[in-house]
């Protein structure tokens, strides 16, 4: 693994836990046992590590994206497995590591931002444009609404204004959420393939 790598990770540990304002530069270099000079080598300040790690972090979102949908049967099995991947990443996921971001690093949640718009959106959209091709998803939905509505109820589950964190668990909010979205959307026969897999995903 290269330096760079090293400290995106041991950055990434880090905010993970403890959101991002709080860890400094100083604890990085700590937890990975190196000087901060070296990493001062790579990165100008704690901003442009953070810029780094989400970069990072949403192309292993958008590859892993693209392997759900090229690996996927059917809509319904895509929906199926993104709730899992989702559940891996949102239970690694610190609300208080979003809520930083949007507040201390105006340029790391541009990108996030940016991506979410250009990328997820247009990823809901043709899932959802599929769906109702294949007869699984309901014909009267407007998908340009629906792929919105979506990525902006993901962001909302991470609104500790709105889900304290010490009454809800992250998880358990996006995936009711997301539950909720899912079943929103079907047609009959999707309805039943949801549940079918459901029951299989829980046996």
């Amino acid at each position: 693994m290269s330096q760079i790598d090293r400290i995106i990770q041991g950055g990434e540990e880090l905010f993970l836990k403890a959101g991002i304002k709080s860890v400094t530069m100083d604890d990085i270099a700590k937890h990975l046992g190196m000087s901060k000079k070296t990493i001062y080598q790579y990165f100008k300040d704690k901003n442009e590590l953070v810029i780094a790690l989400v970069k990072r972090k949403l192309q292993e979102d958008e590859d892993q994206m693209c392997a759900i949908i090229s690996n996927s049967g059917n809509v319904i099995e895509e929906m199926i497995n993104m709730m899992k991947c989702s559940e891996e990443i949102f239970s690694r996921i610190n609300p208080i590591v979003i809520h930083d971001m949007q507040k201390y690093h105006p340029d790391a949640w541009k990108h996030f931002q940016t991506f979410k718009t250009e990328v997820i959106v247009h990823t809901l959209e043709e899932l959802l444009t599929k769906g109702i091709q294949q007869g699984y998803i309901r014909p009267d939905i407007d998908v340009k609404i629906m792929a919105r509505m979506r990525v902006n109820q993901v962001e909302m589950g991470f609104n500790i204004n709105i889900f304290p964190i010490a009454e809800f668990s992250t998880w358990t909010v996006q995936y009711q959420l997301l539950e909720h979205f899912n079943f929103g959307i079907c047609t009959l026969k999707g309805y039943k393939l949801l549940n079918e897999y459901k029951n299989i995903a829980n046996e």
